[in-house]
């Protein structure tokens, strides 16, 4: 029975520091854009850019196998 001396303090600290997380998320605009994550995963990354002529190429480059 004496355990609940312990336990409620720390539950109520585990509270507290949960509801201080949600409203810093909150504050910090975490749920600002929720769609943009979504749609996202449906488009291709744009390609990078690829060299114009072999003549742009270094030199190190043909030393790859």
């Amino acid at each position: 029975m004496e355990i609940i001396y312990i336990l409620i303090p720390i539950a109520i600290g585990f509270v507290c520091l949960a509801v201080a997380l949600f409203f810093w998320s909150v504050k910090s605009r975490q749920y600002e854009d929720l769609d943009r994550a979504g749609y996202s995963i449906l488009f291709d990354d744009p390609k990078p850019e690829q060299p114009n002529s072999p003549a742009e190429s270094t030199e190190h480059d043909n030393d790859r196998v």
